[in-house]
């Protein structure tokens, strides 16, 4: 799944007419990256939710066929539902043990093939090194384990393996992700990984521009 239902407030004026996800990058739209990176991968099957101006992702990206997937949507009412109530709404296309989670406003060359496995608890994570603008973490890597405290503290990437016992119990509407997850690692059931390779969170003008350039350079 690839999370693209935001608004990209941060991002304005450059998402009042066009949807984050379809912000170009060094030729092409950041979200195309991650699907051609997932067909890559050998996956196959890929939901994509939307909110603000979702239409346009539809139109730009189809069926998906032209990038050897197959592509299907979950539509969100106006203001979106959070990444926790995007999941849950998306969950009937989600068929399967396990599914991965792509945020749509991230850049990463992480492989994405050995992710491509159920974790042994309910979620896995994979964690980078603590950008400038985040520079105080998110979670501590024990081993294999996500832990939410802790010393050293590594970012979330946005980029996730789950099973949809996670969200057992959760109701329909706008909710966030972290404390689904918090509450999985206070039971040991989060497992996770340091990526250490390169990854950008596509939040800002400035950010999208350093993308570009890194891009082009190589």
């Amino acid at each position: 799944m690839i999370l693209a239902a935001g608004r990209g407030e941060r991002m304005r004026p450059l998402t009042d007419r066009t949807p984050k996800p379809l912000l170009t990058v060094a030729g092409k739209p950041l979200i195309q990256y991650h699907l051609e990176r997932l067909a890559r991968a050998g996956v196959r099957e890929v939901v994509i939710n939307h909110a603000w101006l979702g239409g346009q992702i539809e139109q730009a990206l189809g069926d998906g066929r032209r990038f050897g997937l197959h592509i299907r949507y979950s539509p969100e009412p106006e203001g979106a539902l959070e990444t926790g109530g995007g999941i849950l709404r998306a969950l009937p296309l989600l068929a399967g043990e396990a599914f991965l989670v792509i945020n749509g406003d991230v850049w990463c060359d992480c492989p994405l093939a050995p992710l491509l496995h159920p974790p042994f608890g309910l979620a896995h994570l994979l964690l980078v090194d603590n950008p400038p603008h985040h520079p105080a973490g998110d979670f501590h890597l024990a081993g294999d384990r996500v832990q939410a405290a802790g010393e050293p503290r590594l970012t979330f990437s946005g980029i996730g393996v789950y099973r949809p016992a996670l969200f057992a119990g959760c109701e329909p509407g706008a909710f966030p992700l972290a404390p689904l997850l918090r509450r999985a690692m206070r039971a040991g059931q989060v497992s996770g990984e340091h990526y250490r390779g390169r990854w950008l969170d596509v939040g800002t003008p400035a950010r999208l521009q350093a993308l570009e350039r890194m891009l082009r350079e190589a």
